[in-house]
């Protein structure tokens, strides 16, 4: 499984949604903002020139450009890093600010349906959409997911 899976298992209203939840001023601070700015081939990276060319964005995830997925993914989520440390405290896995080593084994702190009990656990205070996107990342990045999450209703 891919990132563009996780992205494209959004939908593209979905996908606008995460879109619009960059902070640009994150970013700046992590320094990636004109790293962010060349993948998405835009001359000027703002809320408003990413809801007018989402489209071309979208069009490029679904001709599978992981390149582009794997950038887009550390711009949300770098711009949710709150969420990301309440998740992770909640798991149990060891962090430091939200950021784990690549190469940390956390298969014990993804126990069986853990992906809903995050949900369950936050979707009261964070964007359904985002915890969706991001316990989907976590599972495609650490190859503890099989299939893509989908809430229980």
């Amino acid at each position: 499984m891919l990132l563009c899976d996780v992205f494209l298992s959004q939908g593209e209203s979905g996908f606008s949604d995460l879109l619009r939840r960059i902070s640009f001023s994150r970013l700046r601070t992590y320094q990636i903002y004109e790293h962010i700015k060349l993948r998405t081939r835009l001359t000027k990276l703002n809320g408003e020139s990413l809801r007018k060319y989402g489209y071309k964005l979208w069009e490029r995830l679904e001709a599978r450009d992981e390149d582009l997925a794997t950038d887009l993914s550390q711009a949300i989520l770098v711009s949710q890093l709150e969420m990301i440390i309440a998740v992770l405290d909640f798991l149990g896995i060891p962090h430091q600010d939200g950021f784990f080593a690549k190469d940390a084994d956390i298969s014990a702190h993804l126990t069986e349906g853990w992906q809903q009990r995050v949900v369950d656990q936050f979707k009261d205070a964070y964007p359904v959409s985002v915890l969706v996107f991001y316990v989907n990342h976590l599972g495609v990045e650490t190859a503890q997911a099989e299939t893509l999450f989908t809430p229980a209703a």
